[in-house]
C-alpha cells in the first residue's frame, strides 16, 4: 500500500539525520573540550540527544510498516507518532542537563575565553544540519509523515542553535567569557522548546485530536456535494501518516441504493483532492424536514 511505501521513504530521512548527528556531535564535543567552549559542548550534547531521537523515529517507522494483525486491526501506523513522543522526552532530558551545566558555569565562569576555532566549527555545523532540515522537510511533505516532520523541525532548531553558539563564542572570545555560558543556557532553552512542540503535536494525534481548520475545509466541501442535504456528524483523527474521517450525511429518502452510493463516492473524490491520504467512511441517512421527521 502507498502509506507503507511512504514509510519506507521516511527511513531515508531518519538515516540521514543519524549519520549527520553522529559526525557533528563527535566534532563538536572534541572541539568544545579542546577549545574550552561550554556553548559548543552544549550543542554537541544536543546532537547526542538528536541521535537518540532519530533512532526512535527510525524504529517507529519500521514498526509502522507492519500490516494489520489480530490485535491491531488498523495496523501499526501510530507507532510513528509514539516514536515522536518518546523522542520529545529524550530531548527534554538532555535539555535539562545542558541547562544545569550552563547554570553551573555561570556561577563559576571560565577564566579564559573559548578558542575562535570553536566558533568556526559551530557555523560549519549549522550549514550541514540546515541542509539536512531542507531534505527532511521536503520528504515529510511528500509522504505526510509526522515523525519525519518532527525530525525536520529538530534539524531546524539545531541549525539555529549552532548559529547562536557560534555568535556567543565569538562574543566571548572578544572579551566576555560569560557570554559562552549564557549562550549554552539559550541552547538548552531552545532544546526544551523543540521538545515541548514535538510532544504537543504527538500528544494531540494520540488523543485523536484533529485540526480545526482542516475540519472546516472538509465540512465546506462535503456540504457542496450535490445530493447532500445535511451533514449530521463529522469525526476526524490522524493515524500515523493517514487521516481517518467518519461522516454521517442526510440525503433524499426517495433515492435508491445506487444513487446514494454515488453521492458517497463524490464525497470521497472531493476530500481526496484536498487530502490524498484520507480514508473516508460515509454513513447515509434519510433527510426529513423537522415537521415530517418520523419518530
Amino acid at each position: 500500500m502507498e502509506q507503507y511505501a511512504n514509510l519506507r521513504k521516511g527511513e531515508k530521512g531518519a538515516w540521514l539525520s543519524i549519520g549527520a548527528y553522529l559526525f557533528l556531535s563527535a566534532v563538536k564535543l572534541t572541539a568544545g573540550y579542546a577549545g574550552d567552549s561550554e556553548a559548543l559542548r552544549a550543542d554537541g550534547f544536543n546532537n547526542l540527544s538528536d541521535i537518540i531521537a532519530s533512532v526512535a523515529v527510525l524504529i517507529g517507522l519500521r514498526i509502522s510498516q507492519r500490516p494489520p494483525d489480530m490485535n491491531h486491526h488498523y495496523g501499526h501506523l501510530r507507532a510513528e507518532t509514539v516514536s515522536s513522543l518518546f523522542a520529545s522526552f529524550i530531548m527534554g532530558l538532555i535539555g535539562l542537563q545542558v541547562l544545569y551545566s550552563a547554570f553551573v558555569s555561570l556561577l563559576d565562569p571560565a577564566a579564559e575565553a573559548p578558542s575562535l576555532f570553536t566558533a568556526g566549527v559551530a557555523f560549519f555545523s549549522a550549514v550541514i544540519i540546515y541542509a539536512v532540515y531542507r531534505y527532511n522537510l521536503k520528504l515529510s511533505r511528500q509522504i505526510n509523515s509526522a515523525a519525519v516532520r518532527a525530525a525536520a523541525y529538530d534539524n531546524r532548531s539545531d541549525a539555529l542553535v549552532s548559529i547562536g553558539a557560534g555568535i556567543g563564542i565569538v562574543a566571548a572570545a572578544l572579551g566576555a567569557p560569560i557570554l559562552d555560558s549564557i549562550t549554552a543556557a539559550a541552547v538548552a532553552l531552545i532544546i526544551l522548546k523543540t521538545a515541548a512542540d514535538i510532544f504537543r503535536e504527538a500528544a494531540h494525534a494520540l488523543t485523536d485530536g484533529f485540526d480545526e481548520e482542516e475540519m472546516e475545509t472538509l465540512t465546506f466541501l462535503i456540504k457542496k456535494v450535490p445530493g447532500v442535504l445535511a451533514l449530521r456528524d463529522f469525526k476526524g483523527r490522524t493515524h500515523g501518516n493517514l487521516t481517518l474521517v467518519d461522516l454521517t450525511v442526510e440525503v433524499d429518502p426517495a433515492l435508491d441504493v445506487v444513487q446514494s452510493h454515488r453521492i458517497t463516492e463524490e464525497i470521497e473524490r472531493k476530500i481526496h483532492r484536498v487530502n490524498a491520504g484520507c480514508v473516508v467512511h460515509v454513513h447515509i441517512e434519510p433527510h426529513y424536514p423537522e415537521k415530517t421527521r418520523p419518530d
